[in-house]
């Protein structure tokens, strides 16, 4: 006999090792009761997850919810925001006790990680998706916004890029994937705590979950600038090398694969030698790919200057 909706709730969704002191009334009532911190402002995201077009069929549960969580900490990450609270919506095509258990697994263990209480949300049935909304803390005017970056700026980001379009390329076109390459796009590792230390660093930041060019041209369009990106200088993981042999390949998986949840972000010429101090501890690498310019647009040059066509532009869900 299969659980009832509210049967589920209570045994897993209920189930967790976080307890934040500014949550007033979590999971069972009609709604949360929070209480946000003197002095701080509250940043809010929600993205959801659809099978089939955020994930492929098939993938384990653990993963789809540890994803579902990593894409909302990513934008916190990208806002400097510190993350407290999550929702959580679900439709599932059965109450499937299995696949709640290892949904809830990959879920809590993200949340245990970052400090994030889940605090209400819903269970429906249909197709299979989920819906997360994260709220986070960020001091007063110390949000990191898309509108700030300035001619002159140097561009970096976090990590490397490529490795979760190589491997959704592999998983749909039934090719053997590393497990490398398959934990990059199944189990992305947001970058919360560098995101939180570049308030007063970063002018503009974003992170990269439709492709590097599509997510930088939002900065570039929201601050009225442009940029040139230095493709030789983008970072790509060993993983990548091993099974993409030709480099103007690996540039375009760089630039216009989506899932990879680094952030991009703009530091002024006077803030740089603070940011590289800094980011020597960060585990995840940090790499400068180009410069914010005055003249609009997006220009991709190769060491020797000439410029690289890119083929793609990156996800759009209704792009023809």
């Amino acid at each position: 006999m299969s659980l009832s909706e509210f049967q589920l709730i209570n045994k897993y969704f209920a189930r967790q090792r976080i307890r934040r002191g500014d949550v007033v009334l979590g999971i069972g009532d009609d709604a949360a009761l929070l209480r946000v911190p003197p002095g701080m402002e509250l940043a809010v995201a929600i993205d959801a997850m659809v099978e089939g077009r955020h994930f492929p069929v098939g993938t384990d549960p653990f993963s789809i919810g540890h994803k579902v969580l990593a894409v909302n900490l990513s934008d916190m990450a990208a806002m400097g925001a510190d993350p407290a609270w999550a929702t959580l919506a679900i439709s599932l095509p059965e109450a499937n006790e299995a696949f709640v258990a290892g949904f809830t697994e990959g879920l809590f263990s993200l949340a245990h990680q970052f400090g994030v209480e889940l605090v209400g949300g819903d269970t429906v049935r249909g197709p299979l998706m989920a819906v997360v909304q994260m709220h986070g803390f960020v001091p007063a005017g110390k949000g990191i916004k898309r509108n700030g970056a300035f001619p002159g700026d140097a561009i970096y980001v976090t990590g490397t890029l490529g490795d979760a379009g190589v491997a959704l390329n592999k998983i749909l076109n039934h090719e053997p994937c590393s497990d490398a390459l398959r934990q990059r796009l199944e189990r992305p590792e947001p970058r919360v705590r560098e995101g939180i230390s570049l308030r007063g660093i970063a002018s503009a930041a974003i992170d990269v979950s439709d492709g590097l060019v599509a997510d930088l041209g939002h900065i570039l369009d929201s601050s009225g600038v442009g940029a040139t990106l230095e493709v030789d200088a983008l970072p790509l993981s060993s993983h990548l090398l091993d099974v993409v042999a030709d480099p103007e390949m690996q540039w375009q998986y760089a630039l216009a694969s989506g899932d990879d949840y680094e952030l991009c972000f703009c530091v002024s010429p006077h803030r740089e030698s603070m940011l590289l101090n800094m980011a020597q501890s960060w585990p995840c690498g940090l790499t400068r790919i180009g410069t914010i310019d005055s003249e609009a647009g997006l220009r991709l040059k190769r060491r020797d200057g000439s410029p690289f066509e890119l083929k793609a532009h990156g996800f759009d869900h209704f792009a023809e």
